[in-house]
C-alpha cells in the first residue's frame, strides 16, 4: 500500500511541477478566465484540481489558422507569369552552327562505317 500511496504522490507533483511550468510559461495571450497569478496559486493550492482546471479552463486553445508556408519563385505562378524569356540573337545562329557541325560529324561517321 505504501508503494502504490508513493507512486500517486510522485505522479501527483509531477503534474502539479507540470501545470505550473506550462503556467508560466505560455503566452500571456493564451491565459483565459483569470489573470497567470491567480493560476498560478489555484494550481499550487489546489493540487491536483488547480492543474485540472488549468487545462480544462484556463489555458486557451492554439491559433486555428494554418501556418503560412514559404514558398520559392519556381512554385509562386504570380512570379512565374512576370518572367520573360530572355532573346539573344546571336544564340539562333549559334545553334544554326552546332547543328551543321553535328551534321557534318554524322555524316563522316556514316562514310566511315559504309567503308568497312
Amino acid at each position: 500500500m505504501a508503494r502504490v500511496l508513493l507512486a500517486l504522490v510522485i505522479i501527483v507533483v509531477a503534474f502539479t511541477v507540470y501545470a505550473l511550468v506550462d503556467c508560466l510559461m505560455l503566452p500571456k495571450a493564451r491565459v483565459k478566465a483569470l489573470p497567470r497569478v491567480a493560476w498560478f496559486f489555484i494550481i499550487l493550492l489546489f493540487t491536483p484540481i488547480g492543474g485540472i482546471l488549468w487545462l480544462l479552463i484556463g489555458r486557451g486553445r492554439r491559433a486555428t489558422t494554418p501556418a503560412v508556408r514559404a514558398i520559392g519563385p519556381d512554385d509562386d505562378p504570380d512570379f512565374l507569369g512576370t518572367m520573360r524569356p530572355i532573346h539573344d540573337p546571336n544564340e539562333d545562329e549559334r545553334i544554326r552552327e552546332l547543328e551543321k557541325r553535328l551534321a557534318e560529324t554524322d555524316d563522316e561517321q556514316d562514310k566511315g562505317k559504309s567503308e568497312r
